[in-house]
């Protein structure tokens, strides 16, 4: 399959014959399962500090004829501790045991749980290659909800990487027929519930990913939903974020050469 290459100013420059990568199957469920494997790995250990609900001493005895003992008083078993007490007869009230106020959980979080899914090499590089193949498809790109220019799927010369200023990126971009993607994908709206409160007060969309060759001074720049990510760091979440494949995707003619090259995901 040959792609049309474009100046930054879009007029045809050539043609690029892409390389096996893209020609993989469509593959929802490897896609889903190597972007679990992605949040699994970014997920926080929480868990209950171990000593909670255990810090008081609240033995009593069963055995009968002994000082502190619940035998024959008509109590239940609960551990209890002791408040006050007048020779034999106690003030006490259940503690440590689930259930009485101030114990412990009976299965609280534990930090040390491993949350972390394992996904095959071959089954990730494949995730990768198939995730790929979705993005030269328009269907499954209008799909998640992108406007895709009419010429789409399209190449974009190097000089698109000397690019260091936010202004120029959002023009080219423009020019090449992503200014519809970029205004759906500047809206933010308000969360509804409590992650307001939790440092997340604002859900954001997706939009154009943009391939490069090597490190440059694109990934500094901040345009809202554009991800600049060179084309060795590719992974399934950046390609199908929240495990719906088709994102738009702008590769510049650099990072094709180099999936070619490097023989990159196989």
């Amino acid at each position: 399959m040959e792609l049309p290459v474009y100046s930054i100013t879009k007029t045809s420059v050539s043609k690029k014959k892409l390389p096996v990568q893209f020609s993989e199957l469509i593959r929802p469920d490897l896609v889903e399962r190597a972007v679990f494997s992605i949040w699994s790995n970014k997920r926080q250990p929480y868990g209950a500090f171990t000593e909670a609900g255990k810090r008081q001493s609240a033995k009593i005895s069963r055995r009968r004829h002994w000082y502190k003992t619940s035998y024959g008083h008509g109590i239940s078993r609960v551990p209890r501790k002791i408040m006050s007490h007048r020779g034999i007869r106690f003030n006490w009230v259940g503690a440590v045991a689930p259930g009485t106020v101030g114990g412990r959980r009976s299965h609280p979080p534990k930090a040390d749980k491993q949350w972390n899914l394992k996904i095959n090499i071959k089954e990730r590089q494949k995730a990768i290659r198939s995730a790929l193949a979705a993005t030269l498809i328009p269907q499954l790109v209008e799909e998640r909800g992108h406007k895709v220019p009419k010429d789409y799927p399209f190449i974009v010369e190097n000089k698109l990487e000397d690019i260091t200023k936010t202004q120029d990126l959002k023009n080219i971009l423009e020019t090449l027929g992503f200014k519809e993607d970029l205004i759906r994908a500047a809206v933010k709206k308000v969360r509804a519930g409590k992650g307001k409160m939790r440092g997340r007060k604002y859900k954001k969309r997706k939009g154009p990913l943009l391939v490069v060759s090597k490190e440059c001074g694109l990934s500094k720049l901040n345009l809202p939903g554009v991800d600049v990510v060179e084309v060795s760091k590719l992974n399934a979440e950046l390609l199908a974020p929240g495990c719906k494949m088709g994102r738009l995707t702008l590769f510049t003619e650099g990072a094709i050469e180099k999936l070619d090259k490097e023989k990159l995901f196989i």
